[in-house]
């Protein structure tokens, strides 16, 4: 591949502007001095305290509930079962029906009269401190009856079990795309018909395991009913979002309600969610008529958060024998768990169109089942339904490579969007405004040093090491900045997807910026402060970032899907600028000039020509004093904006794994791990580094370690972090990390998101080089997480399988395949 130089050059920033810099953030201060702002570190006068009492069972119906022991422990103000708020206590919404035949539990807050998962509410009790609250919920008595499970993702979507027998089935939604039928491309049943008979047709079945967010702060709420406004404090990804449903649900005017997203202590989509303990703690302040707190413990937030993930994908490619691929169909299961969440039916579409990544697929088809069972539900988590596609067409184009006997970037070459070939539109039917894939690779491939690693791969296998290095490639690309509100409502999505910021400019010359978009741990405050600071000319330290308040902030739709810079930022700009108009009026008049001779640049008003001139704090203080403005002029600089983007944006990149494999143990060890990413245009490198290494590693996690397991009576096994396995730094390597520049076309800054990037490519990357490092002794697949075990079995299967039963009995919940059925069928002149 022959790059020129302009493909390869990368943007410098402007050493006189703050975009660019390697700014630290501006909230780090607080952050790790202690000084932060916490939900659970609030403590209001005469405040409350709740403890939730939760079902053991997955599945059951409650036949008896004896609270009047908890009633008489020390210091309990009331205990509340579901039967007694029945009436009042509504239902949890859903804001995706993605069919209008969609089966849809109603979700109440406490279970009433049935549990349908193992970590559901059946009491509160309200006390005078967390911890009598929580000995009391030790003393409340109740009697189940037992009910059969629906656990198992494929017999659930075979209603063997029902998750919830009123319903009648566990299906609740089907949901497909076909190229043929939208206009995009052709049939797929064609390409593949044809692939059979005179070419290559691979199917594979890939398991996507259930995940959870685990975010560093477990969710915490606050509730105070006793001012003029209900004001509620969460630990939440989306403070407007939130206060439009709790009104919607409860029928307060939402003018009565304020929420505060105080300090949040990361989400990853774990708290892009309005949950039962929200809204409990909103009913009980609101009976007692005092301010009440509940904080989740680790094990409730591990047990009952929202899971991500957890799919069943069957994969049919279909390509002619020099690997030019002709058609994709998906086929996938999605597990909802026990409700259809806020979001979460909705996640397994934002992967379809995502499947076809960065090829020219000419025919495709997606097809999606969601399914109830008797779990945690489940909803975005990082990446939210993207990682799922992307791990799914790059395992399955590294299956191709491995047919043909060829390099993995060869078939990537072969199929994949030219970077002269931008602007395109893809089988799925989305417009990629700008990308090139090749200056990525190239540089990726320099940074890894692929020839060399591939030449020691070589040796390696020659000499029979046991210790084999296996190389991995993930090249993906993502649609982010979740927002066209007419591309969300022809999806059915219950909401916009715009953007809303204002722009103060005080006398002093200081400026607040006010945003929708709400932070928990991105650097809002710093990329947004650096924005307006280069537009309006004012010092960075002058800039004010003010969020997460519906009172102060009272319009926005909040932070998910990697939309606060390319749609939030967009907003601010718009803002700005609008300042900067509204100042030109006045300026011109204080300088006694045309409005149409009046120049701004670098903060500065000027007249063409001279150096006449007024800087913004000028105008500022003179349109605060309102002493000389030109008529129907109002005094104020102080401008709104909304912005809703015409399309999506689509950050790229192309990631690479070194890993080496123990073939004798399975002990799985990274050896190197470099990416280059394409954001479009950088605010802050500094950032922008913490994001990717932030998403790389919990990609890797996915690829290694991550899984929520079940035992067979719906009991979450992984309930705490001795077993559900997080990595640390000393689990981890240094990443080698760069970046090429294509300007996002639809917004004026040119950037990309980037927050979900490095969790989207590198869960395929890893597991593609664990794979390659023993491809050659048989396997085709091992299931995530990739663990010794795993490997190993997968290792033992291949060779004949002597040992397999002994370690299989080993782990009994570990017992599902450890490679999914795979065929591979080259056949031509006709024979099937």
């Amino acid at each position: 591949m022959t790059l020129t130089e302009d493909e390869m050059t990368q943007a410098q920033p402007d050493a006189t502007l703050e975009i660019g810099k390697d700014r630290r953030r501006k909230e780090d201060q607080r952050l790790i001095t202690g000084r932060t702002r916490w939900t659970d570190n609030l403590t209001l006068p005469g405040m409350l305290h709740l403890a939730m009492v939760r079902s053991p069972f997955a599945h059951a119906t409650i036949t008896n509930i004896d609270k009047s022991a908890a009633e008489a422990s020390p210091n309990v103000v009331r205990v509340i079962t579901g039967a007694d708020v029945a009436d009042e206590q509504g239902g949890l919404p859903n804001a995706w029906p993605i069919t209008p035949d969609q089966v849809t539990p109603n979700h109440p807050p406490i279970a009433v009269d049935r549990v349908v998962f193992a970590g559901e509410i059946v009491a509160v009790i309200v006390a005078r401190s967390a911890a009598e609250a929580r000995d009391a919920a030790e003393l409340v008595d109740i009697d189940y009856d037992e009910l059969p499970a629906a656990l198992d993702l494929k017999e659930a979507a075979e209603d063997k079990v029902l998750a919830h027998p009123d319903l009648g089935t566990n299906k609740s939604a089907f949901w497909r795309f076909d190229s043929e039928e939208a206009g995009t491309g052709g049939n797929v049943d064609e390409a593949i018909a044809k692939a059979r008979a005179d070419g290559i047709v691979i199917e594979r079945e890939y398991r996507q395991q259930r995940l959870i967010p685990a975010f560093m702060e477990p969710r915490s709420t606050v509730v105070d009913p006793t001012g003029e406004q209900i004001t509620m404090w969460s630990s939440t990804q989306i403070p407007h979002i939130l206060k439009f449903l709790l009104a919607a649900v409860t029928g307060v005017s939402e003018s009565k309600i304020r929420v505060i997203a105080p300090d949040v202590g990361g989400g990853f989509g774990g708290k892009l969610q309005t949950t039962p303990e929200e809204f409990i703690t909103f009913l009980v302040a609101r009976q007692v008529g005092k301010p009440v707190k509940y904080t989740e413990t680790r094990s409730e937030s591990l047990m009952a958060a929202h899971h991500g993930r957890d799919q069943w994908q069957k994969l049919t490619l279909a390509a002619e024998k020099d690997g030019t691929v002709t058609g994709f169909k998906v086929e996938l299961l999605a597990d909802l768990g026990s409700h259809v969440s806020l979001v979460g039916g909705g996640v397994p579409v934002l992967g379809a169109f995502m499947f076809n990544a960065i090829y020219k697929f000419p025919a495709y088809q997606f097809n999606c089942q969601t399914v109830l069972t008797n779990k945690t539900w489940t909803d975005a988590y990082r990446g939210a339904g993207r990682p799922e596609a992307t791990y799914a067409i790059e395992r399955i184009m590294d299956e191709l490579a491995a047919e043909l006997g060829v390099d993995p970037f060869e078939v990537r070459e072969k199929n994949w969007i030219k970077h002269e070939e931008f602007p395109f539109t893809t089988v799925a039917g989305l417009e990629y405004d700008s990308g090139n894939y090749e200056a990525a690779t190239a540089r990726a491939k320099e940074l890894f040093g692929y020839d060399e690693l591939r030449a020691e791969q070589k040796r390696r296998r020659e000499s029979g090491d046991q210790v084999q290095l296996g190389i991995g490639v993930s090249t993906f690309t993502e649609m982010c900045g979740l927002a066209p509100s007419r591309v969300l409502g022809s999806l059915d999505y219950g909401a916009g997807g715009w953007e809303h910021a204002s722009v103060r400019m005080l006398p002093t010359g200081k400026v607040e910026v006010l945003t929708g978009a709400s932070a928990h741990g991105q650097g809002h405050e710093t990329a947004f402060s650096q924005i307006v600071a280069d537009r309006l000319g004012v010092a960075f330290e002058d800039v004010e970032v003010l969020h997460g308040d519906t009172m102060v902030s009272h319009k926005g739709l909040d932070t998910y899907g990697s939309r606060s810079l390319v749609v939030g930022g967009e907003a601010i700009v718009k803002a700005a600028d609008k300042v900067i108009e509204k100042a030109k009026p006045i300026a011109a008049h204080l300088l006694e000039a045309s409005v149409d001779d009046i120049e701004f640049n670098a903060g500065r008003f000027s007249v063409k020509g001279t150096d006449q001139g007024l800087a913004m704090a000028e105008i500022a203080l003179a349109t605060f004093a309102a002493h000389n403005l030109p008529d129907g002029v109002e005094p104020s600089l102080d401008s709104d904006a909304t912005f809703d983007p015409v399309n999506f944006n689509y950050p790229h990149g192309t990631h690479l794994c070194a890993m080496e494999v123990d073939t004798e143990t399975g002990e799985v060890t990274m050896r190197k791990y470099a990416a280059c990413d394409d954001i479009g245009n950088i605010i802050n490198p500094l950032i922008v580094s913490g994001q990717l290494h932030g998403g790389l590693v919990q990609g890797i996690a996915q690829a290694l370690w991550e899984e929520a397991v079940y035992d067979d009576s719906g009991t979450l096994v992984t309930g705490s972090f001795v077993d559900y396995l997080l990595p640390t730094a000393a689990d981890t390597i240094s990443f080698d990390l760069d970046h090429t520049t294509s300007p996002a076309t639809t917004n004026t800054l040119g950037t990309k998101g980037v927050g979900e990037a490095g969790t989207i490519a590198s869960t395929p990357a890893v597991v593609n080089a664990v794979v390659d490092a023993v491809r050659h002794l048989g396997v085709q697949d091992v299931r995530m997480p990739c663990t010794p075990e795993r490997v190993w079995k997968a290792i033992n299967d291949a060779r004949g399988g002597a040992q397999a039963e002994t370690v299989g009995a080993a782990a009994p919940h570990f017992d599902e395949s450890t490679g999914m059925d795979g065929t591979v069928d080259r056949t031509s002149g006709g024979n099937a």
